[in-house]
């Protein structure tokens, strides 16, 4: 171990132990003196392609409380949850040398980084905090100012409140400021731009593509999806909005005339009556039932570069399906009989599309204190995978499953070719 200097406490190897030791006594005496500035997981272990690139932790305060806030960044999304210190910190604990090989802590006092090896050893990096030089003209915070605990700090959003339209669709009011009852979708408005955003950037779409939002209802993801590819991307892309109710074909299409959005057009009719040229990306957002599958299929069949989907209301695999002997004692409730034939439904869409050649990603959409109808799947043109049809098979079979709406469709499809 060399001497520390200006430059650094310590730069050394030791015991993984006890090295992980110095560094949560440490992250807990930074928390606890709220001298906590950040707190950084990465670096995932090898093969674990479902967990987090990282996770950052910082102080917020939320209704007089100071609590541990962990981001959760994803490749295509971010998630975040709020814990009690004590709680965040454990579970933080719990994922380094387990999930994740190297942390970062950053305190007011000091930056200490650890460097995991699978050799049970650790390299470990401790600094003093960098203070700026003063000027002698300019009055510096001190540090400790630094911590950021406003949990009510404004953040970037893809969509500004400042859009005319979204006064037009009640969520805004005429200053730009987003109302109390529209909080919810103006929130939902920005994931789904976000999610759609990495989609494009793993798997762009052609020029002038076509975009097909089946089920649009009152529009409000399909005009922020308009505004954000061609106003802030600007990419040449046509979108229209298929939906049954005429009041809000007529209102969408006047709120896209008055905003001057010259190729977002609605248009009234069913799902499986609509019948464009091309289809580049197919939305479907709470589309009840088998009204999804029929979105897919019509997504399928088009050859659609990219799917998306929110599912809503799936009844027709639970009428269809038994539940095995020995799962009776957990599926004999109601409520999870329930959950269990949504998620039996949608990965057996997801397996499907996968045999169709699309590469699936099933997550949450919209936090569990929004809405129930949460999960999203998402499918991006790619090769086909032979065994998911096979996967298909085994799990109708486990679970008695006598038909698949989505299959029966592909299926008669393939009849007529």
């Amino acid at each position: 171990m060399r001497q520390a200097s200006s430059q650094d406490y310590y730069l050394c190897q030791m015991p993984a132990t006890t090295s992980l030791k110095q560094f949560w006594s440490a992250a807990r005496a930074a928390a606890a003196a709220g001298e906590l500035l950040k707190l950084t997981l990465s670096k995932p272990v090898y093969g674990s392609s479902d967990l987090p690139r990282n996770r950052y932790g910082r102080l917020v305060e939320i209704k007089g409380r100071t609590l541990l806030q962990i981001t959760h960044r994803y490749a295509d999304r971010e998630e975040v949850k709020n814990h009690p210190i004590n709680e965040g910190l454990a579970l933080m604990e719990n994922a380094l040398g387990t999930d994740y090989y190297n942390a970062d802590l950053f305190s007011t006092t000091e930056k200490f980084s650890l460097i995991l090896s699978r050799k049970g050893n650790a390299r470990v990096l401790r600094q003093p905090a960098l203070h700026p030089r003063p000027r002698p003209d300019v009055s510096l915070p001190k540090l400790k100012d630094l911590v950021v605990t406003d949990h009510n700090r404004e953040k970037h959003r893809d969509i500004p409140a400042d859009r005319p339209y979204l006064q037009h669709l009640g969520i805004t009011n005429a200053r730009g400021e987003v109302l109390r009852d529209g909080k919810r979708k103006f929130k939902q408005i920005n994931k789904f731009v976000e999610i759609i955003a990495a989609l494009l950037r793993e798997h762009p779409l052609p020029d002038d593509a076509h975009i097909v939002d089946m089920g649009s209802g009152s529009g409000y993801l399909t005009f922020a999806l308009y505004d954000h590819l061609v106003n802030t991307l600007d990419l040449n892309v046509r979108i229209t909005g298929v939906e049954l109710r005429p009041k809000l074909v007529e209102k969408c299409a006047h709120i896209a005339n008055k905003n001057g959005f010259k190729n977002l057009t609605f248009v009234e009719g069913y799902i499986d009556d609509f019948k464009p040229k091309k289809i580049d990306m197919l939305i479907a957002l709470h589309a009840c039932d088998t009204a999804t599958d029929d979105a897919l299929y019509k997504g399928i069949v088009a050859k659609a570069e990219i799917m998306v989907v929110a599912p809503c209301c799936q009844k027709q695999v639970r009428r269809d399906m038994e539940v095995p002997a020995d799962l009776k004692p957990l599926l004999g409730n109601g409520i999870l009989l329930e959950r269990q034939a949504a998620m039996l439904t949608d990965g057996m869409r997801a397996l499907l599309l996968e045999a169709e050649g699309y590469k699936t990603k099933l997550f949450e959409f919209i936090p569990l204190e929004h809405t129930a109808k949460n999960v999203m799947i998402t499918a991006v043109k790619g090769r086909k995978r032979p065994k998911a049809l096979e996967e298909f098979r085994t799990l109708r079979k486990r679970f008695g499953v006598k038909k698949h709406y989505l299959r029966k469709l592909i299926k008669q499809e393939k009849a007529k070719a």
